[in-house]
């Protein structure tokens, strides 16, 4: 019995964690930014931002409260003057719309910041989904080194059973592979450190476990699977692409409106200086034991005064402050401007020069490489070489498939550097520019 009530706690206590494996759901790069953009907790916060934006405007455009007042004299006093109840309102004069329309301004700016963030979220995305699939990768030209390097240590066994081949080559085969596995291993945790990552990016509060898909880098038409132009195609000159690359950039936009932030706040901080009109108004009464003709008298009252006076503080620290944020905007506006054609130059030429480095892996680098491989592997077999020349041109082999992968990566990564610079994720070197 005591055994059974143990059985059934421990399954209890298990049931959650078996409950909480989260779902593996393989992707493309479009539907991870699409799932992106649809759970991402920071993005949700971020956009929050917009409702505040519309409060303030809301705020802003508020009309004052009314005060209500009362005036009772008592003892001698209260036989002259009479009784009062009544409302009193301040009026504010030239405020009311200035702060509307700088809360209006804001919510302008508000806007722009969301858009850059789901901008920006995107671009990690696609930069995150790149490195995941280069670790794949990466990790796939191991593994097959890795079968490689069984299939030597298979010959060197064979050959030294024939007397063909000293004892030593199948050490050296031995020491070969079991340094290939550590590589193998070592690659797994890579890859699984980048689908952390992609997950962190896309950051999905739901227990989902975001993979990209098995299609790796060596296969054919990735370039249009990861929005991204093929590296033989005959690329525009800079000059041509720097005045559509800099048009739409979100922080020259923002930067922009920052401008008229400070000029709308620099308009409220001014008008502060304008009196307001306090009104007031009410009725009034004296009861006839109070009047010389025993009479009950009453009416109306009705007053007004000028409030806020700038007399002994006139505002002046304050719109100082403000017309020096309105310099400062101007300042940072211009130089955004002046900075973002640098930047695009850079990323511009770090994409061309990705695709030159690629180019020269698929045109020349890997087919010569591979033809080498099979020919010093045959060279081997057939007695007509020795197991160390062939080890060393297998370790050149993986290092240069391992750098083709790494081109591949660096070639994606920087054309996402480009669109991040230029803020344009359907920018397209095709069309007239």
């Amino acid at each position: 019995m005591k055994r059974f009530v143990w059985i059934l706690i421990l399954s209890i206590c298990i049931q959650p964690l078996i409950m909480a494996e989260p779902v593996v759901k393989k992707v493309y790069l479009d539907e991870a930014i699409e799932a992106a953009l649809e759970n991402n907790i920071d993005l949700q916060a971020a956009k929050l931002e917009r409702n505040i934006a519309k409060n303030n405007i809301k705020t802003a455009k508020r009309l004052q409260n009314p005060s209500f007042d009362a005036f009772y004299f008592m003892g001698a006093a209260g036989r002259n003057e009479p009784k009062q109840l009544g409302v009193s309102e301040n009026i504010e004069i030239a405020k009311r719309r200035a702060r509307k329309n700088l809360a209006e301004s804001n919510l302008k700016l508000v806007e722009k910041n969301i858009d850059y963030t789901i901008f920006d979220l995107k671009m990690d995305v696609r930069e995150a989904y790149i490195n995941l699939v280069a670790s794949k990768s990466i990790l796939y030209t191991l593994e097959q080194q890795k079968e490689l390097q069984e299939e030597l240590l298979d010959i060197a066994k064979s050959r030294v059973k024939l007397h063909t081949a000293p004892d030593i080559d199948v050490m050296q085969a031995e020491i070969a592979l079991n340094q290939m596995i550590t590589q193998v291993n070592s690659a797994r945790v890579s890859v699984k450190k980048a689908q952390a990552e992609f997950n962190k990016v896309i950051n999905n509060p739901n227990d989902i476990l975001y993979d990209s898909q098995d299609k790796l880098f060596t296969e054919e038409n990735n370039f249009e699977e990861m929005m991204t132009p093929p590296p033989d195609y005959d690329f525009p000159e800079l000059s041509l692409i720097i005045p559509k690359a800099i048009n739409n950039r979100f922080d020259i936009q923002i930067s922009k409106q920052e401008i008229d932030v400070a000029e709308k706040n620099l308009t409220v901080v001014s008008r502060q200086r304008i009196p307001d009109i306090q009104i007031s108004g009410g009725y009034a009464y004296q009861l006839g034991s109070y009047t010389d003709s025993g009479n009950f008298n009453n009416g109306a009252y009705a007053g007004a005064s000028l409030v806020n006076i700038p007399l002994f503080y006139n505002y002046s620290p304050e719109i100082q402050n403000a017309a020096l944020k309105l310099q400062q905007a101007e300042l940072k506006y211009n130089s955004v401007k002046n900075k973002a054609v640098k930047d695009v130059s850079a990323a511009y030429e770090r994409f061309l020069t990705a695709a030159d480095n690629l180019n020269h892996y698929e045109k020349k680098i890997i087919t010569d490489s591979e033809a080498l491989i099979e020919t010093s592997k045959d060279s081997y077999e057939a007695g007509k070489s020795d197991i160390t020349a062939l080890i060393v041109m297998k370790q050149s082999y993986k290092s240069i498939i391992i750098g083709y992968s790494q081109a591949l990566a660096e070639y994606y990564n920087s054309w996402t550097n480009f669109l991040r610079e230029i803020n344009d994720e359907d920018f397209s070197l095709t069309e007239d520019l």
